[in-house]
């Protein structure tokens, strides 16, 4: 039995995270951990986890305890994980981060978009980014995960097979995306209330959003040449979900864009490419670790639409770490995930 510990239980990645191990055969939560809700019981603070959790508490990190364990979640804040990371990798764990912390491959980069400077620029050379559509073979290895974000994975998804097949003219690449209130964290916030965010729907950071690098990042390694990108994300009124609507302009107007997506993502397990002509919805996904995809040529022009859509807090940040996690563990992929999405 694989044992488990999670840094920062108490967020919405923290939970999802305990629900989707609680399902697991062969994982079970030894440690979580909070500093404000040392000793609280999960399932007095997470009802829904009652009969799966009752052992289990809330405890202060201790580097020891957690060490203990065969594999380490960072559902934290940016910059978290940087202060204990190195000390964790020392006693033999893996490290699966939830944040930020190691998904830029540039230190300087990642403090000018995360207004702090890097804690731990030594740990970035072996960080592997832990998108498994792209890196599993590095995953099997790694000792540090950097799990990707939402909307990365959305977008990223979406336009890879474009971008891999040198297909898309990739200096004009537009990313029109939207997402659950969710995705703003459990902590309290004005714009995450009901009255502010429900009956409403408002772009934001249009100017440049935190994960607008990381996007870049792994489109430029996709495409072997830096990538123009804008990228605009909506905040709309549901809990969970993210919709990415792609847009790419393709060189080559004879290829069967239903064709190369179908035997691009053939063998993911967590990768649905629809029938042409289909429109996934987010409700589609919710709950579960799978992204949907659809490819359209409006007009049968040049222009390609793609529609991806994920669960932010499954494929976009838990279900994905868990799916790291039984890579680098060498246990079969879909192992506690295959579970259907949630309707309606």
């Amino acid at each position: 039995m694989i044992k488990v510990g999670i840094v920062g239980g108490t967020g919405y990645t923290g939970v999802e995270l305990l629900r989707l191990l609680a399902q697991h055969p062969q994982a079970r939560v030894e440690v979580i951990t909070s500093r404000s809700e040392d000793g609280t019981c999960v399932a007095d603070m997470y009802p829904n986890l009652r009969g799966h959790y009752d052992y289990l508490h809330f405890s202060v990190p201790d580097t020891r305890t957690l060490g203990a364990c065969d594999v380490v979640f960072f559902a934290t804040p940016h910059g978290v994980a940087h202060a204990m990371a190195a000390e964790l990798l020392a006693t033999g764990t893996r490290i699966i981060d939830l944040s930020a912390d190691f998904r830029l491959r540039d230190a300087d980069e990642w403090s000018r978009w995360y207004g702090q400077p890097h804690g731990a620029p030594e740990l970035l050379e072996q960080a592997v980014y832990g998108l498994p559509e792209v890196n599993r073979e590095a995953i099997r290895s790694a000792r540090l995960i950097a799990v990707p974000g939402c909307y990365p994975t959305a977008t990223q998804l979406g336009f890879l097979p474009l971008l891999e097949a040198g297909l898309a003219d990739s200096s004009r690449l537009i990313a029109d995306c939207k997402s659950g209130v969710s995705g703003a964290g459990r902590g309290a916030s004005v714009g995450s209330l009901l009255c502010e965010s429900a009956e409403s729907m408002k772009a934001y950071a249009v100017a440049g959003h935190r994960h607008l690098p990381e996007i870049s990042q792994g489109l430029t390694l996709a495409a072997g040449q830096p990538v123009g990108l804008t990228f605009v994300p909506h905040l709309t009124p549901m809990i969970r979900g993210i919709h990415a609507t792609l847009y790419a302009t393709v060189t080559d107007r004879s290829v069967d864009l239903q064709a190369l997506f179908a035997k691009r993502y053939a063998a993911e397990p967590f990768v649905d490419v629809m029938p042409a002509g289909s429109h996934p919805e987010t409700r589609s996904v919710r709950g579960a670790n799978v992204c949907r995809i659809a490819v359209h040529r409006p007009q049968g022009g040049d222009l390609v639409v793609v529609l991806s859509v994920i669960d932010n807090l499954v494929k976009g940040a838990s279900g994905q770490a868990v799916q790291t996690m039984n890579i680098a563990l060498g246990l079969e992929e879909t192992m506690g995930l295959s579970h259907p999405a949630l309707m309606p």
